[in-house]
């Protein structure tokens, strides 16, 4: 027994796999993860829109984004990634708002814990060890969680509750974080006093949509990218969630080199060592792509090649790759971003195998 549960609740999501999951590759286990995001997202979707006891936790989030102070997005790793995009949108229709790590915010900024006007924890496990901390010393009346795993510590430990309904997760963040970032975006449009169902059912239809066109390409992808020394993941506003988040997948799966940044940030020093072992995927979407696309042409002209994520066409070449996706309303291009390096991913393992091995119990979380 550990925290006096019981040892099944050890399992990813407190769910026992079936037995044949259990003895598949890491490979196999990654991709039918990624393919089932668009279902995954469909039922959170939905169960956002439907669901009165979601609804009525929604609301009174709303109703402590109304005290003074900023709304903090607090999480690690993926968790993180999806909370940069809540706040980006809480911030483009005028309420302050911040995303956090976790790590930093548990150990340095606890004098200033009570000046938020609510903390918002993202966890895909909800046993990450600065997450249950946070859920035990932190102002409970100022928390909100939102978890995949409502048999975790921190579901029990938090008085407003969103979950993620990814379904158990034996590989890195793929639906949980598409489906984490969703309802990051939802609870934000219900703070801001936005309808977002219509934005949602466009996002929706365009994302599953690419995910097939873009995993069809993903040989196409790793070709282009084979040999590269550096991989870099380039966005802006809510694609620089995406970035984040692809340079994590390309990392923790194959174990190549990958690094994510801002847009502006890779302008302002990155782009001076770019050469030929360079790879750049750049994320030009949303109201910002047309930087993307300047950005995309400096690196070509310092030798470096290029995937341009974009929403127009462009003329491939040996040096560049662009890849077209459908537009989506903003900031649900923090989804649709991702979709090309995981699959980027998938063909590396398919090449190369996975570093990584699943993982079906939650290990020793440390800080």
């Amino acid at each position: 027994m550990e925290n006096g549960r019981s040892p099944e609740s050890r399992w990813i999501g407190g769910v026992e796999p079936p037995q044949e999951m259990l003895t598949q590759s890491m490979t196999v286990i990654y991709e039918k993860e990624c393919r089932e995001q668009p279902e995954r997202l469909a039922q959170l979707l939905s169960a956002y829109k439907e669901d009165k006891a979601i609804t009525a936790e929604m609301e009174k989030v709303r109703a402590m984004s109304l005290s003074p102070g900023p709304v903090l997005w607090i999480g690690m790793g993926a968790s993180y990634c999806s909370g940069i995009i809540g706040s980006w949108f809480l911030q483009s229709g005028g309420r302050s708002s911040f995303a956090v790590e976790a790590s930093d915010w548990l150990h340095y900024s606890k004098p200033v814990w009570e000046t938020s006007a609510a903390s918002i924890l993202l966890t895909t496990s909800g046993e990450s060890a600065e997450l249950v901390r946070l859920c035990k010393e932190g102002p409970s009346n100022l928390i909100a969680l939102i978890c995949n795993n409502e048999s975790s510590t921190c579901w029990s430990s938090t008085p407003v509750r969103l979950p993620i309904l990814a379904g158990p997760e034996y590989g890195n963040a793929t639906k949980t974080y598409t489906n984490a970032t969703a309802g990051a975006i939802v609870l934000a449009s219900h703070v801001l006093g936005r309808r977002w169902q219509e934005d949602a059912d466009r996002a929706l239809d365009a994302y599953s949509g690419a995910l097939d066109s873009i995993f069809s390409r993903r040989d196409e992808l790793e070709q282009f990218c084979r040999g590269a020394v550096n991989i870099e993941v380039i966005g802006r506003g809510p694609a620089d969630g995406g970035a984040i988040m692809g340079a994590l997948c390309i990392r923790e799966i194959t174990g190549n080199r990958a690094a994510p940044h801002s847009g502006g940030g890779f302008r302002h020093g990155p782009l001076l060592d770019v050469n030929q072992s360079h790879v750049a995927i750049i994320l030009a979407l949303g109201r910002a792509a047309n930087l993307g696309v300047d950005l995309a042409k400096d690196c070509l002209a310092r030798g470096g090649k290029v995937i341009l994520v974009g929403t127009g066409d462009g003329e491939p070449s040996e040096r560049f790759l662009p890849v077209k996706i459908k537009p989506v309303p903003e900031p649900w291009e923090g989804i649709t971003s991702v979709i090309v390096p995981q699959s980027l991913t998938l063909a590396m393992a398919e090449k190369y195998g996975s570093k990584l091995p699943p993982r079906f119990q939650y290990g020793v979380m440390k800080e």
